[in-house]
């Protein structure tokens, strides 16, 4: 077994070795990229992405990246390209071949078919002088000196390159569509992402009971109500006006510093300037209320100020906002 100081210093190596062949990557960023980028957001298509080995693990992950971002992309492995897989490029297409060499065979016999079809194709490659580099229309180049592997051997450093050339590509296109965080969520309706773009507080206050009491409830009614509706906490109503707010927290202070509580009412105890929010705000909003006033709920009116809920802290929390 390796000693603890070994394995740290494997480590750190490895990590030095990779960031120093990401940050050289500025320096081979020339026009055929900027060209690339250009082509593909003016372009009708889609985005094909093939690579081989661990290549293609790679074209897959930017394809996912260009994919959520507004670019729509698909992934096509080398070597089911040649054996029927090639009908996934259309007329419009442009086509990105990942390959660490430029040089094997599989992408050799690739190349000549894509040209055949007419498509543009742009190489991501660490060899710009390879087969695949010079035949492209456009050669991105992720050259890198060394792999982090001991023996130079593993794909290791190269898969970074290529990764990162690919996030520089997405984003480039990302910017140049103007997508913005709701185009986003659009992508994400299912993660806490996307959650926090479309989530309304309306769509919170739907799922509940409305507490409420009117200012002169008795205390234990009060009591009843927060307990039955569970929420911790209850509107105090004037006929539809929100008059005051009582929490669980207002009942545990009451105990504790009133004897006789019998014939108190809900005004004696109540907030009577409660913090609300409108039910057509996002739910993101309603958790920044929260923590900007330190409080776990909060009060949903309309835009007529007509009491519509309770958004407690467990709600956002649930659905994955907190």
């Amino acid at each position: 077994m390796k000693k603890s100081n070994t394995i740290l210093d494997i480590a750190l190596q490895t990590i030095e070795t990779e960031s120093n062949a990401i940050a050289n990557l500025k320096n081979l960023i020339n026009t055929d990229f900027e060209n690339a980028v250009n082509f593909i957001f003016n372009s009708k298509g889609r985005v094909i992405i093939t690579g081989i080995g661990k290549s293609a693990i790679i074209a897959q992950k930017i394809v996912a990246t260009m994919n959520s971002t507004g670019t729509p992309a698909i992934f096509m492995h080398a070597a089911d390209a040649i054996h029927g897989d090639l009908g996934n490029i259309q007329k419009e297409d442009a086509v990105i071949c990942i390959s660490k060499s430029g040089n094997t065979p599989e992408i050799k016999v690739l190349v000549p078919l894509i040209q055949n079809y007419g498509n543009k194709l742009i190489a991501l490659t660490g060899n710009p002088e390879s087969f695949l580099g010079t035949q492209a229309d456009f050669t991105l180049n992720c050259y890198i000196e060394k792999e982090a592997c001991t023996n130079n051997l593993a794909p290791t450093t190269s898969t970074t390159a290529q990764l990162v050339i690919g996030d520089a590509l997405a984003v480039c296109l990302l910017n140049l569509k103007e997508f913005s965080s709701n185009d986003f969520a659009k992508y994400h309706p299912g993660g806490a992402l996307g959650k926090r773009l479309y989530l309304r507080v309306s769509d919170l206050v739907d799922k509940h009971e409305l507490p409420a009491v009117s200012p002169t409830t008795k205390i234990k009614d009060v009591i009843l109500e927060i307990s039955n509706k569970r929420l911790g906490a209850t509107a105090v109503l004037d006929k539809d006006k929100i008059v005051g707010m009582i929490t669980d927290g207002d009942i545990r202070r009451m105990l504790e510093n009133e004897e006789n509580i019998g014939q108190l009412t809900a005004q004696d105890i109540m907030n009577s300037n409660p913090k609300t929010i409108n039910s057509n705000d996002m739910a993101i909003d309603a958790l920044n209320r929260l923590e900007n006033f330190g409080i776990t709920q909060i009060l949903v009116v309309n835009d007529n100020e007509k009491y519509m809920g309770i958004v407690h802290l467990h709600d956002l929390i649930k659905e994955g906002i907190f």
